[in-house]
């Protein structure tokens, strides 16, 4: 019986990880496709996109890195010596780089402008979500999709499943407009009532949708949309 196992070489080249991050730039990458990069290669039992995506659900917030060492990559994950020392090292090293850069809060618009605001050259459109606490600080982010932002893309699975993950009390809503022009498309607005309907039932509040344009912002929140 054939297993149903994702290998990289039958993925078209434009949806490989490496592909994408040399004609692209890492930016355009999910978490978990970076750290395929990494790793390099699967299992027999797994391809290393699934096992890439298995270990930044497990360990996708650095606060919960301390406590990682080869043995438990290996006996978690299943993974052969090699793969497990290459994990360990990626994640203490993040945590050397970047755990001593300060919290980040986003209490309004412009405070996620200034951290966004970067999305505004990238020349294809970037959705992001922001996973805030009680008090507003960012505990994790990641990329919904890449590309022409519509509704089959930023489905509400893709959204709150990262909040869920990472117990997220909020979140913000992200995206630039390669046009330059930050005013919301109707698309736009179609997409945020929809994850708005969602947040309600699932209880955890959508606290704005920032549209980054050149140099400006468009916030639905502060445009009594939201």
């Amino acid at each position: 019986m054939k297993n149903y196992i994702k290998k990289l070489k039958d993925m078209p080249l434009y949806e490989r990880p490496r592909e994408k991050l040399s004609k692209h730039g890492p930016e355009y990458l999910k978490n978990h496709e970076l750290l395929s990069i990494i790793i390099g290669r699967g299992t027999k039992k797994e391809g290393v996109l699934e096992i890439s995506k298995k270990i930044i659900d497990h360990y996708g917030n650095l606060k919960y890195t301390g406590n990682i060492n080869v043995v438990k990559i290996q006996k978690i994950f299943d993974l052969p010596f090699v793969a497990s020392c290459q994990i360990t090292a990626f994640f203490e090293l993040a945590k050397r780089l970047f755990s001593d850069k300060g919290e980040i809060y986003l209490r309004n618009p412009k405070e996620v402008f200034e951290y966004a605001k970067e999305m505004s050259r990238s020349k294809k459109e970037i959705f992001k979500g922001l996973y805030l606490d009680v008090k507003n600080r960012l505990i994790y982010e990641e990329i919904i999709s890449v590309g022409t932002i519509n509704a089959s893309l930023v489905h509400p699975r893709e959204v709150f499943y990262p909040a869920i993950k990472h117990h997220a009390v909020s979140i913000i809503l992200v995206h630039n407009h390669p046009s330059g022009d930050p005013a919301p498309s109707e698309d736009d607005i179609k997409i945020t009532k929809s994850l708005l309907r969602a947040s309600k039932i699932i209880e955890i509040e959508i606290l704005d949708h920032l549209i980054i344009g050149n140099e400006k912002y468009f916030s639905l929140r502060e445009r009594g949309i939201i």
